[in-house]
């Protein structure tokens, strides 16, 4: 019998996990989460237009933290026969033994390569930036040569790193942060990283620098194969078969099956405090009732200011409740284009169907264009599309702000230029190419680091103060995370809950490594 309730507010990748953990770990305490939509994923879904699916932002499936890759493949093992395109292509991939076959079930977790590159003058870059030969041809000569004496400077005089320009430029000299950080930065953030916190660039560059690459350029050739496959995640990762939000779904079919709830419709609006615990949280259900759940333990994945003002102005300290609830978040537009064929061709070695460029991800750090990123979701998986050896299914990401011109503009007319601009950076030939496109927003996407951020200890320490309050995931922490780290956030709380601790440092310190996020090094044994 399970006797303590825990109220778990969102049902993204942090919210799930902690119900999961909950039911899996503990006999005493039953998870409910509270869910404003009517799917489960957050951020981190999948979406479905007439056939295709979109991955919301792109995610990889990879991670240092044994715990969660572990989750991850109890849910949707690795494959263990060729998928779709692996078998035309006679690609070969690294599978599991004894693993499920593509081909024959959906529950599976496919191995993909990882591309990503950079698009500047309209030409291809390597990301991270690679010292290959074709990566001077690209810049030429002369930006070659300025771009070596600018990172030269950077080692002789480093700056002090009161912002992300600085850290930047640091790690890369003047050139090369202007050529390949500045312009996308902005484009992410809508201010200049000179006005943002150098702690993005700590949490998600890391240990990424010109001196990195210097490094690999020079060790990768006396790499041998197979260690640097088990060791690293940079050239592949795993992935569900139709994208992440199958993995969620399969994990709040799980919580379910195992007696925990999932309330959908519900806006947390109101919750109680007293004496250092949340005592109540409140509920707006779809017909406009308000819920009342008692609380024993409160798991928080909702941006933090809706969490100050649900707790109330009444109640929060004037400059804590000034900071939490002037926090600032970018959100998010993707415009998905079905498109008959892509002008720019395949240049390198990979192959792929339809000899479309191999990239999952493609930066466009052009200024004269306000497209971020592009998704080609035939590579994240064939099982994407409807139509994968006839079509190509891209995504179109666009960075902007709740309310501004971009976030407001009409469907028909922001999908236009749209693909106005692919058709400017040569990616597709033009318009006549496009068969079919639609447009999805995403609100709070990413927590950001600027403005009243500066002073965020003061709502942390707060928020700290209530003993069985547990600030997890993206939002709940106002932290960049990437799923891997969101969920681990959720497993340490639960871990504090299970043994009766209430220690909030062990949830913050998730993700506070100094490594670069995209590596796995292996562990010295003890």
């Amino acid at each position: 019998m399970r006797e303590k309730m825990a109220i778990i507010i969102g049902a993204g990748p942090a919210g799930l996990t902690a119900a999961y953990e909950l039911l899996t770990k503990s006999e005493d305490v039953k998870p409910i989460i509270l869910e404003t939509e009517n799917f489960v994923g957050g951020i981190s879904r999948t979406a479905t237009y007439k056939g295709n699916r979109m991955d919301i932002g792109g995610h990889r499936f990879f991670s240092k933290d044994e715990r969660v890759t572990e989750l991850w493949t109890k849910m949707l093992p690795v494959q263990g026969q060729p998928a779709f395109d692996d078998k035309i292509l006679e690609r070969e991939k690294p599978l599991e033994e004894n693993g499920p076959d593509p081909e024959s079930t959906d529950e599976v977790m496919l191995v993909r390569d990882r591309v990503s590159r950079i698009i500047y003058n309209r030409k291809f870059f390597d990301y991270p930036i690679s010292l290959k030969a074709q990566t001077f041809i690209n810049m030429g000569f002369f930006a070659t040569m300025k771009a070596g004496f600018g990172y030269i400077g950077s080692c002789i005089k480093k700056r002090e790193e009161t912002n992300l320009e600085n850290f930047y430029i640091n790690r890369f000299g003047k050139p090369l942060y202007e050529m390949f950080f500045e312009d996308y930065t902005e484009k992410l953030w809508g201010v200049h990283p000179r006005d943002i916190a150098a702690d993005w660039g700590a949490q998600r560059v890391k240990g990424l620098s010109v001196s990195k690459a210097i490094k690999n350029a020079l060790t990768k050739p006396f790499k041998k194969k197979d260690k640097e496959v088990e060791t690293s995640l940079i050239e592949q990762f795993i992935y569900p078969k139709k994208g992440p939000g199958q993995l969620y779904e399969k994990m709040a079919d799980e919580i379910l099956r195992l007696g925990g709830e999932i309330r959908f419709g519900r806006t947390v609006h109101k919750i109680d405090v007293k004496d250092g615990k949340v005592t109540t949280v409140y509920a707006m259900n779809a017909e406009n009732e308000v819920e009342a759940y008692p609380v024993d333990y409160c798991i928080s994945s909702m941006p933090i200011k809706d969490l100050a003002e649900a707790i109330g102005k009444e109640n929060v300290p004037e400059e804590v409740y000034g900071v939490a609830t002037t926090l600032p978040y970018r959100d998010f537009m993707t415009v998905g284009l079905l498109v008959s064929d892509l002008k720019v061709k395949n240049k390198t070695k990979m192959k792929t169907l339809g000899d479309i460029v191999p990239d999952c991800w493609i930066y466009v750090q052009d200024r004269d264009v306000r497209l971020g990123r592009i998704q080609i979701f035939n590579n994240w998986s064939p099982y994407m599309v409807e139509d994968p050896q006839k079509n190509v299914w891209l995504g179109l990401e666009y960075f902007c702000t709740e309310g501004d011109g971009m976030w407001t503009s009409p469907d028909e007319a922001f999908i236009q230029n749209a693909v106005e601009e692919l058709v400017k950076i040569g990616v597709i030939e033009s318009a006549d190419k496009v068969l079919d496109s639609t447009l999805i927003r995403v609100k709070k996407a990413y927590p950001a680091y600027f403005g009243s951020y500066a002073n965020f200890d003061k709502v942390r320490a707060y928020l700290d103060g209530f003993d069985n309050l547990f600030c997890v995931g993206r939002n709940g922490q106002h932290r960049y995370n990437n799923m891997d780290h969101s969920m681990a956030t959720a497993m340490v709380a639960c871990e504090e809950i299970i043994k009766g601790g209430a220690d909030k440092n062990a949830v913050w310190s998730v993700n506070t490594e100094k490594t670069y996020h995209e590596t796995k090094t292996e562990e010295k044994k003890q």
